[in-house]
């Protein structure tokens, strides 16, 4: 059996934790938790019903939130279409404003176009050459239609962190809503949505050591009655997100949740020190940069630059598991959105890896990265690709 590769990517999915695990598996078979939390008349929706609660409560702990302001999806992805959909749907308008930025994952991006051809005007805000959207450009595109400001906390090809705070306080001065795709963000930087002019916020389980299919749109006061379910059907979820809870999964993610919460300080300065680690190591490189800002960012995520010249890729895959782009661009081949919108041509881009770091990322791992990473620089190009240059 081949030895499989060292993991890097993180910012794609992450492993179940083995204590999350061991939750769920209690909320499956005949002796476990199983029975449907809406069945309220017998002890086993009941206990259902108290699991599904509790997460509840794990997952606004982290945020800072309120446990009722949090609704349940099957992920990220569905939790941004909720909120773009739900709001503009919601309006009373014909037709309105939304902004985005150019750099959102494709879950944004492709609902906001999706949005544009049912009549709504979008305004996608291009970032600085560090990848991020100011509070000022913002301010420029606010318009008098205006209903939804849509960006992300933390990029999640490049790592960097947008001012969400400052730029919550524009739109609500504005009187539109604000909605943050935080699936890249929970769990990886302070989020505090009893303090940030917030209204809607995305969150996924898989990428914070918790099961696929789970996630979570916080649903502020704000938000609440202009918000039109997308899911219909026995209106569960204060009628927001119809269907069946799925309890193992849901409570997956609420422990998931509550282990961030726990380990937060001590897991950020860790992966800090092995970022820190990989960027010294890589310093004598000729011509690598970081992409990126160095100050607004999670260190968890680096978006890697290499000079002109060959670099094997074939070589590098074989030892470690890393991303040329972003999971959500990966199946089209093209060249990366985020790293066009950032100012890289095509060529540049193909010569960017995205190197992601958690939880059970090692010293040594990082060492080996390094290693491999020089010697596929180095190594000479295969017989296909000198036949296609």
């Amino acid at each position: 059996m081949n030895k499989r590769p060292l993991y890097f990517d993180y910012a794609a999915t992450t492993p179940v934790d083995d204590r999350v695990i061991q939750v769920m598996v209690e909320c499956l078979g005949f002796e476990g938790n199983f029975g449907n939390p809406a069945s309220g008349s017998h002890a086993f929706g009941q206990s259902a019903r108290q699991t599904v609660e509790l997460a509840r409560e794990q997952v606004a702990q982290l945020v800072n939130a309120k446990s009722e302001h949090i609704i349940w999806t099957s992920g990220a992805t569905e939790s941004n279409n909720l909120a773009l959909k739900g709001v503009a749907q919601a309006s009373r308008e014909s037709r309105g404003h939304i902004i985005t930025s150019q750099i959102e994952h494709k879950a944004v991006l492709d609902t906001a176009h999706f949005l544009e051809t049912s009549g709504f005007d979008v305004t996608y805000l291009a970032p600085d050459s560090d990848g991020l959207v100011s509070a000022e450009k913002v301010r420029a595109a606010l318009r008098s239609d205006t209903l939804l400001v849509s960006l992300m906390l933390v990029n999640n090809e490049l790592g960097t962190v947008n001012d969400v705070p400052a730029i919550g306080r524009l739109v609500r001065e504005h009187g539109a809503l604000f909605h943050v795709d935080a699936a890249q963000g929970a769990g990886k930087a302070a989020i505090d949505l009893q303090e940030w002019a917030v209204d809607l916020m995305s969150f996924s389980g898989h990428k914070l050591y918790g099961p696929k299919g789970i996630g979570a749109l916080y649903v502020g006061p704000r938000a609440q009655d202009r918000l039109q379910a997308q899911i219909h059907g026995g209106g569960h979820e204060s009628g927001l997100r119809s269907g069946t809870l799925a309890t193992h999964q849901i409570a997956g993610m609420g422990a998931a949740f509550a282990i961030a919460r726990e380990s937060f300080t001590q897991e950020l300065s860790h992966i800090q020190g092995l970022r820190e680690r990989l960027l010294e190591q890589l310093a004598d490189v000729p011509g690598v940069q970081c992409n990126g800002c160095p100050i607004q960012r999670i260190p968890h995520t680096l978006s890697l630059t290499f000079g002109e010249g060959h670099f094997n890729s074939s070589a590098l895959s074989a030892v470690l598991a890393y991303s040329a782009t972003s999971a959500c661009n990966s199946a089209s081949k093209a060249p990366s959105h985020v790293l066009l919108a950032v100012g890289h041509d095509a060529d540049k881009a193909a010569r960017t890896i995205r190197l992601s770091l958690g939880r059970f990322t090692r010293e040594q791992d990082i060492d080996v990265a390094v290693n491999a990473i020089k010697a596929a620089i180095a190594a000479p190009a295969p017989f296909w690709a000198v036949a296609q240059s």
